[in-house]
C-alpha cells in the first residue's frame, strides 16, 4: 500500500458452507458459487487484491481436495497466485495463516500479511482500501490488527470486538479491549446503543514475522508443528502439499482463541465496508436487490403475492404463491424451504441427511476434476447416463474401465479420442465406443470447451473402476 511495499495478500478457503446447503455442499463449499454477481466468492476476493501496485500476488490456503477447482476458478479470471497452500486435514485458522507466514518470509522477511476469507461480500472497495492503509502504519509498527465492522444493526449471529483507546499517531486504529462472543439480542443492543463495539470480521494485517512469534510464545506446540509441517511440504505441480503427519499433528483452533484474545500488541480498524460473511439465506436476502414486495428473487422464478421472502433456483421452475419471510432454494437435486428466521439451523437438516446416509447432504451433482467436470443426468440398472465438459487443452487420463464399456457423443467442440492403437479426431454429431479393458484418452485440442454426452454400459459403473496408465495430473485412482 505504500510506495516501497506491497501487501501479501493471503485467501483462506477452507470450510464446509453447510449453512447455504442446498447450494453449497462439502464437496463444492460456498466460496466457489456465484452468491453476490457473476463471479464466485472467491473469485470476487482475489478480484479485491489484484492491483499489482498495491498487492503482490495471493497466496491462497485451501483443502487438498479442492485444489484444482481454485486453480481453475483463478485461472477463469485472470488471477495467478503467488502460491497454492494445500491442507491434508482442516486445522482451523490460525495454523493455516501460520503455514501461510512461513512461505511469505521465505521469499520476504518483512512480508505484510492480508488475511481474507475467501467467502465474504465487500461492497465498498475504496472504503475497504482505505482500511488497508490504516491498518497497513499499525502493522509496520508492530500490532496485530483485525478489521471491525461497523453495526448496522443488534446482530446476534456475529462475535463482537470493544475497542478501547485510538493509537497514538495512527488515526482510525483502536486498541482493543475484548474480544465477545455472539451474544443475545438484549446484549447486542447495548452494544449498538453503546458505540464502541464492532463486528468482528475475520479478516487481519500483520508482519509475517510478528504473526509467527506471537504464535511461538502462546501456542509453541501449534507453532512448532507448523513450522515443521512447511519444512517437509512437498511441491505438487502448481500446489505445495504440506506435509499430513507433522501438519495433522498440530492443534486446531482459531486465530482468534490462539492469538489475537491473547496478545499483547494488538489493534482494531473500524471499517464501514458493505460487508457480509454471507453466512446465510437471510444475509442475501439482506445484501440482494429487493422488488417492490420485498422479494430477493433469481434463477426461473414465477412469484405471485410473495412478501419478504429469498427465492432462488438452479435448475427447475420454482412457482411460489401467498409466501411470508419464508426462503426456497431449488437446486437441481435438492429443494429447501424454511421460515427467515431459522435460516441459521440448516446445519440441523445437513445433519439429519448424513444419519440417513443420502449423498444429497455432502456431494454436489456436477463433480469437477482437473480437466473440467461431469454431472450424472441418469442412471439404471446396468447403465449411466453423464455430461460432460473437458476445458480447453485439457485431457483425461489414459486409462481403462474393467466392467464398463463408454459411448461418446460429441455435442460441440472437437475430441481427440486414443482408443487402443487408434487415435482419431471426432466432430459435433459424431460419436464412438469404447469397450471394456480398452486403453483410452479423451482430449480437447480445439479452442472452446468440449461437450459430450457419456453412456456407459455394464455390471460395474463406479467410479473406482479405473486403471490410470499416465495422468498429467499425477492423481490416485479416485481422484
Amino acid at each position: 500500500m505504500t510506495a516501497d511495499r506491497r501487501i501479501s495478500p493471503v485467501i483462506l478457503s477452507g470450510g464446509a458452507g453447510t449453512r447455504l446447503w442446498p447450494m453449497s455442499r462439502e464437496s463444492y463449499p460456498k466460496q466457489f458459487l456465484p452468491l453476490a454477481g457473476r463471479n464466485s466468492l472467491l473469485q470476487d476476493t482475489a478480484a479485491r487484491v489484484s492491483d499489482s501496485n498495491l498487492f503482490c500476488k495471493p497466496t491462497v490456503v485451501c483443502n487438498a481436495e479442492h485444489r484444482f477447482l481454485v486453480a481453475q476458478q483463478l485461472n477463469e479470471t485472470g488471477f495467478e497466485a503467488g502460491s497454492i497452500l494445500l491442507e491434508p486435514i482442516g486445522r482451523n485458522t490460525a495454523p493455516a495463516v501460520a503455514i501461510a507466514a512461513h512461505v511469505l518470509i521465505e521469499d520476504d522477511p518483512e512480508a505484510i500479511m492480508l488475511v481474507l476469507p475467501s467467502d465474504h461480500v465487500i461492497r465498498k472497495k475504496d472504503a475497504f482500501l482505505d482500511a488497508l492503509k490504516t491498518a497497513e502504519i499499525a502493522a509496520a509498527q508492530g500490532y496485530l490488527v483485525t478489521f471491525g465492522i461497523t453495526p448496522d444493526g443488534p446482530e446476534t449471529g456475529y462475535g463482537y470486538i470493544q475497542r478501547a483507546v485510538g493509537l497514538k499517531d495512527i488515526p482510525g486504529a483502536f486498541s482493543i479491549d475484548s474480544f465477545v462472543e455472539k451474544p443475545d439480542i438484549a446484549t447486542a443492543e447495548k452494544y449498538i446503543a453503546d458505540g464502541a463495539y464492532a463486528w468482528n470480521s475475520g479478516m487481519f494485517m500483520f508482519r509475517a514475522q510478528e504473526y509467527l512469534d506471537t504464535l511461538s510464545k502462546l501456542e509453541p506446540e501449534m507453532a512448532a508443528q507448523c513450522a515443521a509441517a512447511v519444512a517437509n511440504a512437498t511441491e505438487d505441480l502448481d500446489f505445495l502439499r504440506i506435509d499430513p503427519e507433522t501438519f495433522g499433528a498440530c492443534p486446531s483452533n482459531s486465530i482468534d482463541y490462539a492469538v489475537m484474545e491473547h496478545a499483547e500488541k494488538r489493534a482494531i480498524v473500524p471499517a464501514d465496508i458493505g460487508w457480509s460473511d454471507v453466512g446465510s439465506w437471510n444475509a442475501l436476502l439482506d445484501i440482494g436487490a429487493r422488488d417492490s414486495f420485498g422479494n430477493v428473487e433469481s434463477g426461473d422464478i414465477v412469484s405471485i403475492e410473495n412478501r419478504n421472502s429469498y427465492l432462488r433456483s438452479e435448475g427447475p421452475v420454482v412457482a411460489a404463491l401467498g409466501l411470508n419471510d419464508l426462503v426456497v432454494v431449488a437446486t437441481e437435486d435438492a429443494v429447501l424451504v424454511m421460515p427467515c428466521d431459522r435460516t441459521q439451523d440448516v446445519k440441523t437438516i445437513v445433519d439429519a441427511l448424513k444419519v440417513k446416509d443420502i449423498p444429497t447432504a455432502t456431494e454436489n451433482p456436477r463433480v469437477y476434476r482437473p480437466w473440467g467436470h461431469y454431472e450424472t443426468v441418469d442412471a439404471g440398472s446396468r447403465f449411466q447416463v453423464k455430461r460432460i465438459t473437458v476445458n480447453v487443452g485439457a485431457s483425461l487420463s489414459l486409462q481403462k474401465h474393467h466392467h464398463r464399456a463408454e459411448h461418446w457423443i460429441v455435442v460441440n467442440g472437437a475430441a481427440r479420442v486414443t482408443r487402443g492403437d487408434d487415435k482419431f479426431v471426432l466432430n459435433e454429431n459424431e460419436s464412438t465406443y469404447i469397450p471394456p479393458n480398452t486403453v483410452h484418452r479423451l482430449e480437447n485440442p480445439g479452442k472452446v470447451p468440449l461437450n459430450l454426452i457419456e453412456v456407459q454400459s455394464g455390471s460395474y459403473l463406479g467410479e473406482d473402476d479405473i486403471v490410470r496408465l499416465e495422468d498429467t495430473y499425477g492423481r490416485g485412482e479416485q481422484d
